[in-house]
């Protein structure tokens, strides 16, 4: 399997996940530290992923599974 079919195969799978779910979160955590008072926030960041761009990665990923590229 060469680099072009791995890197077709994972545009796929991560435009259909980016279509399926919308997006993803990851948690945060900000601490502060003032003399002896110590305050730590955890929070959830949630990025979109356009639908756009999830419909885009599978385009493009089939387009470079379907058409043969050129060797020079």
């Amino acid at each position: 399997m060469n680099a072009t079919r791995i890197v077709s195969i994972l545009l796929i799978v991560g435009g259909l996940l980016g279509l399926l779910y919308g997006g993803f979160s990851y948690p945060k955590s900000h601490e502060a530290k003032v003399g002896p008072v110590a305050v730590d926030v955890k929070t959830q960041e949630h990025v979109n992923v356009p639908v756009w761009a999830g419909a885009g990665a599978v385009v493009l990923g089939v387009l470079l599974l379907l058409v043969p590229l050129r060797k020079a």
